[in-house]
């Protein structure tokens, strides 16, 4: 698998919805680095239509990513149904403008489909990796609240306490 697989060259494209499947594993999460993953087997629908000033990107990716536990460090599978949108608009220079909106150039040739795809994965993987053995564990520890409390000192005792010229002006009343 190589890297220019995921490119698609979007200056010979007319102006109209173009759909491009993929199907990847493991020696795709090599190309892109594999920080957050060990691996994993994933399909990709990607739809990009073309307009004069923008193309839209639709982004459809299921699978199941192979990540490590956090608690037992085992291995297991964790299935992802990813749909996503990204708009590329044409401008002056190339720039990210927000998680949805790219800006390229109108000279661009290109667009490395398999960097998006490899992120909005990389995105979709918990913080917390627990293995779906330690899941209903995890569910009833959440439902625990921890209440910390310290004995209360002889001095918090005698300040708790009112002071005789109050407890006089109380009586007054």
């Amino acid at each position: 698998m190589r890297a220019q697989e995921f490119k698609v060259n979007i200056v010979g494209l007319s102006q109209k919805a173009h759909r491009f499947d993929y199907e990847f594993g493991d020696e795709f999460f090599k190309l892109y680095g594999q920080v957050l993953l060990e691996g994993g087997q994933f399909k990709a629908a990607v739809t990009l239509d073309k307009r004069e000033t923008l193309i839209e990107t639709n982004f459809r990716i299921e699978g199941t990513a192979r990540l490590i536990c956090d608690r037992s460090l085992e291995p297991f599978d964790f299935p992802m149904d990813i749909d996503r949108t990204i708009l590329f608009k044409y401008g002056e220079e190339e720039k990210e403008l927000s998680d949805e909106i790219v800006m390229i150039t109108r000279n661009q040739q290109s667009l490395d489909i398999g960097q998006y795809m490899y992120e909005l994965i990389a995105v979709n993987v918990p913080m917390k990796r627990l293995h779906p053995k330690f899941q209903e564990d995890d569910l009833e520890e959440s439902d625990i609240k921890l209440v910390y409390s310290s004995p209360i000192s002889e001095k918090e005792k005698d300040e708790d306490a009112i002071d005789p010229r109050w407890e006089k002006l109380k009586k007054l009343k």
